[in-house]
């Protein structure tokens, strides 16, 4: 690593020669498998843009130049040219964050780890300098293919267009992936100049073909170039970009850096908003990852370097178990379809899709579509069941209020990492959606504490034809099952008795049951009695509760959601409109955005943990009984 260790700056590669930089392009790629195998994190982007960003870094100067990363998975290299080389806690308490971090260096300009945005940042970016008279400062947007499958980034792109005098420079890294494979009308056109031999060689052919050519030769090579904007969509149909008014440089090789900085180059001096299209091998330089098919190493726990193997092997995730009911709900109910926004493996779709791929829909990374796609398809009879992460259905909240909850459709969202998620940071956490979905009429949300409540809860929920439904679950492996023992109301007893009084009443949503279970424990040992329920549908909230609130001197709830407006919240305004004058005291995770740690540290850090649980529980106890 003799020339990484000498980068403490982007100014520092350009004392570099040619032959420097592609050894200085190696030695990332050997830092980047042998760190990332140790920590876990996303490995092949950050392969696959290392040439990129060496190229980036030598032609602007940042952070005078704002170069921004659209979803910022892909900013590991960026980081190591910008000083930031220990990558021993990556993505670990204390560590580097996994996404770009304002914390961290002047040179993250934004915090962005969901799709489709860096566009819009860019084109107010410009804006702002050219009010404030900074006409020399270019703004630089890095996107994938993927990324430019969201409505967000053609938005922003309409926009940047008008700009004509807008110094931005987008740079398209083209590397047929999001997670998986992109799709889409957008990557067959990107696939289309992928496979171009490309205009400028066409017409350089020509040029001499043609004026060879006596006595018509040179007229006919005049008219083809005066044809050139026609005959450039017919050979290398960038036009779909240049129609929208933007320059377009390209397809460049994005691993051959002269290319890169020379077409960079161009883009710099242009003055307006120019594309600049580089084609990227995703995982290039680490043979596992360029043989693994569903993803090249998107993102990787510990691994063995060698082999990108996993170090070791975990119990069964929430996410499989999801996915291997889907194949069995698909092989009894042929009206059941499945959708996803560009997330296939990271769903658990993607056994759904090989035994029922008729049946499947990858939108690309358009959750806002994914909504509406799935109200058309319930409109006409089916019953769409659309998985996305927990923290993206944020995006979708309109079209889930209006276009599904208002036209009362029978389409079930399925939650993946819903709750505190930990190493991704604060806009992974799955923290909202309990909270924001609970003002939307007539919808119904499960909350699974293991594996066969998940199972069945997706059964019950794809029943339900005139309503939306949603099942939300926790990131992980699943913990072992906690048994039912009887029922009140809808709820499951989890401990006490259905016809005794107890001191305190425990409401468990979701995967905390065990923390719950575990407080009652230590609450006991005081000599404190408790019941715990698990209400699995935590919306509505169950009609029976309140009257059951009633025998009991203080309500807890615990949940893995927000506090503002989440159940503790729905289940306090059911006791007061039933007029149940029992204290009720909730605990859940702080309105605030958490930095990253292991979701263990979190729990221990916000008090989701049974001692604080029970330690706080006490004291409330203790006060009343005071007070009493």
């Amino acid at each position: 690593m003799a020339l990484l260790t000498r980068i403490r700056g982007p100014r520092d590669l350009d004392r570099l020669t040619p032959a420097q930089l592609a050894a200085l392009a190696e030695e990332i790629r050997t830092f980047l498998v042998e760190e990332v195998s140790k920590t876990g994190g996303h490995l092949g982007p950050n392969l696959g843009v290392v040439e990129l960003t060496i190229a980036l870094h030598r032609v602007f100067d940042s952070p005078r130049d704002r170069i921004l990363f659209d979803t910022g998975h892909q900013s590991y290299v960026h980081k190591l040219l910008t000083g930031r080389q220990d990558f021993s806690r990556l993505k670990m308490k204390g560590g580097l964050s996994g996404y770009p971090s304002r914390a961290e260096s002047e040179h993250d300009v934004i915090e962005n780890s969901h799709a489709s945005t860096v566009l819009g940042y860019a084109d107010g970016l410009a804006k702002a300098n050219k009010i404030q008279g900074h006409r020399d400062r270019p703004v630089v947007a890095v996107i994938g293919d993927g990324a430019l499958t969201g409505g967000m980034a053609w938005e922003a792109l309409n926009n940047i267009a008008e700009g004509t005098d807008l110094p931005v420079v987008i740079v398209v890294n083209d590397n047929e992936r999001s997670y998986s494979p992109t799709i889409g009308g957008l990557a067959n056109h990107l696939s289309t100049l992928r496979t171009t031999q490309g205009y400028e060689r066409f017409l350089s052919w020509g040029k001499d073909a043609l004026q060879r050519t006596p006595v018509v030769g040179k007229p006919v090579f005049d008219t083809l170039h005066g044809a050139k904007k026609g005959l450039k969509d017919f050979i290398a149909p960038q036009g779909m970009f240049e129609d929208l008014g933007l320059k377009y440089i390209g397809p460049i090789d994005g691993h051959d850096l002269q290319a890169l900085e020379s077409a960079l180059t161009k883009a710099r001096g242009f003055g307006g908003p120019v594309i600049v299209h580089c084609i990227t091998e995703k995982g290039r330089g680490y043979h596992a990852a360029e043989n693994n098919d569903e993803d090249r190493f998107h993102a990787v726990g510990v691994i063995h370097p060698d082999t990108g193997l996993p170090v070791k092997s975990s119990g069964k995730d929430w996410t499989s178990v999801f996915g291997e009911e889907m194949v069995a709900l698909g092989r009894e109910r042929h009206d059941i379809v499945g959708i996803t926004a560009a997330m296939l493996h990271p769903v658990g779709l993607a056994p759904f899709a090989k035994a029922y791929p008729d049946r499947i829909f990858d939108v690309g990374i358009a959750e806002q579509h994914a909504a509406v796609s799935a109200a058309g398809l319930a409109t006409n009879g089916l019953h769409p069941v659309v998985a996305v992460y927990a923290t993206f259905l944020n995006r979708a909240f309109d079209q889930v209020l209006m276009d599904v909850a208002l036209h009362r459709l029978g389409v079930t969202f399925v939650l993946d990492r819903a709750g505190v998620t930990g190493t991704d940071g604060a806009s992974h956490n799955g923290m909202w959606d309990m909270s924001i979905l609970q003002v939307v009429p007539g919808l119904r949300l499960a909350a699974p504490r293991d594996a066969d409540q998940l199972r069945a809860q997706l059964r019950e929920a794809v029943e339900v034809g005139d309503a939306p439904t949603v099942v939300r679950y926790s990131k992980g492996t699943v913990g072992p099952a906690v048994p039912a023992l009887g029922k009140i109301g809808g709820m499951d007893l989890l401990r006490g008795a259905a016809d005794e009084d107890a001191d305190v009443l425990i409401v468990s949503v979701g995967a905390l049951a065990q923390t719950c279970l575990e407080t009652a424990e230590l609450l006991a040992a005081q000599g404190v009695t408790s019941t715990v329920v698990d209400p699995r549908w935590v919306k509505p909230v169950d009609p029976a509760l309140p009257g059951l609130a009633a025998r009991h001197r203080l309500v807890v709830t615990v949940e893995d959601n927000g506090r503002v407006g989440g159940v503790g919240t729905a289940i306090a305004q059911s006791l007061r409109d039933a007029d149940v004058d029992v204290p009720l005291r909730d605990f859940g995770i702080p309105q605030e955005f958490l930095d990253h740690a292991s979701r263990g540290e979190i729990l221990e850090e916000i008090g989701l943990t049974a001692p604080a649980i029970a330690a706080k529980v006490l004291a409330t106890v203790g006060e009343r009984t005071q007070v009493g």
